[in-house]
């Protein structure tokens, strides 16, 4: 913990792009989420982008290189949806902790090739945990609306077991992120200071929200200064905010955090918003351009990039990044 903590302190710590994005450039079909372990499984598998981390582990390999060799510090995992929940879609609950596993050491694997070649950039594993596809605090069905789709004890259990196979497999931090429900991200807290009690480890974690629309609110309702609020009984590394909007539209809610918070605060922003055909238009010099009032202002600490990002965006946000002091801390917070 300490070694990441310092290097927060000493600079602005870069967070990998888009997954999604660079597995579209490989054009993969059925077969190759297949592979042979999975080759007679009873349901289409094309498109679960985690199974990838076992069935063509070489591709994510290669994602992870070339984000780090842009300039990147942090690499998530690719386990966004590696939850029982999330894999029940393709009957796959089985394989969630062999997801999780590999997914976290093939990432540290590359994560300790660049450290090895540059020792005074040392690079971490963040263990990515999506929201899933189920809210614990909105009904699924708008004629009766106090029904849950799923349980907050269900969702601990869920995110708990996603929780080990990243800690075997040797994360550096948990990244419990896109969180559009709040009560899911306590489920996902619960879940990790419960393993971790049990496991006698102190990793940190990271937790960062989505802003879904103009409103400025997650997709539960809350503002960004209540999303902090229910948050920050929890001992998080950091606090942020990702997915959903671009960086333009983002900084106005960052500039809540950096007031209200004295934890570190994160940002990883789409490439602006998706254009009619769900694609994202903002080149890195574009999306670099808007991430240098970020840090001209001194809301962030770690900065990265999500829906749409590319190495070319990390690179491009990398050498601003560089080029700035990280956001301090709040002395009376």
């Amino acid at each position: 913990m300490n070694n990441i903590v310092k290097q927060l302190q000493r600079r602005i710590l870069v967070l990998d792009g888009a997954m999604g994005t660079m597995i579209q450039r490989h054009k993969l079909e059925e077969e190759d989420f297949r592979g042979e372990r999975f080759k007679e499984h009873d349901s289409s598998l094309k498109g679960n982008n985690d199974l990838l981390s076992l069935t063509r582990p070489d591709i994510i390999k290669d994602i992870h290189r070339a984000y780090y060799a842009a300039g990147a510090d942090i690499a998530e995992t690719n386990t966004f949806s590696s939850t029982i929940i999330a894999q029940a879609d393709y009957n796959l609950e089985s394989a969630v902790y062999d997801l999780n596993y590999q997914s976290a050491k093939i990432a540290k694997e590359v994560a300790q090739e660049f450290s090895e070649k540059e020792p005074n950039k040392p690079r971490f594993v963040a263990g990515s945990i999506g929201p899933t596809n189920r809210t614990a605090s909105i009904s699924p069905d708008v004629n009766n609306p106090g029904f849950r789709a799923i349980s907050f004890e269900e969702l601990a259990e869920a995110y708990k077991d996603q929780a080990k196979g990243l800690l075997d497999g040797g994360v550096d931090v948990f990244l419990v992120e896109t969180v559009f429900d709040t009560l899911n991200a306590k489920a996902a807290l619960f879940a990790i200071a419960e393993l971790q009690e049990e496991e006698g480890t102190d990793i940190p974690v990271m937790v960062s929200g989505t802003i879904t629309d103009a409103s400025g609110r997650t997709l539960s309702g809350q503002t960004t200064k209540a999303f902090l609020i229910s948050l920050e009984h929890m001992p998080l590394l950091s606090v942020g905010l990702n997915c959903a909007l671009g960086a333009k539209e983002l900084r106005q809610y960052l500039q809540v955090l950096d007031k209200e918070s004295n934890f570190f605060i994160s940002a990883h922003p789409n490439a602006g918003l998706p254009n009619e055909f769900g694609e994202y238009d903002e080149t890195p010099e574009m999306m670099a351009t808007q991430i240098k009032d970020f840090l001209e202002e001194g809301l962030v600490n770690i900065i990265g990039g999500c829906c749409g990002t590319t190495p070319e965006h990390i690179s491009a946000i990398a050498e601003l990044a560089s080029n700035y002091e990280p956001r301090k801390l709040l002395e009376n917070a």
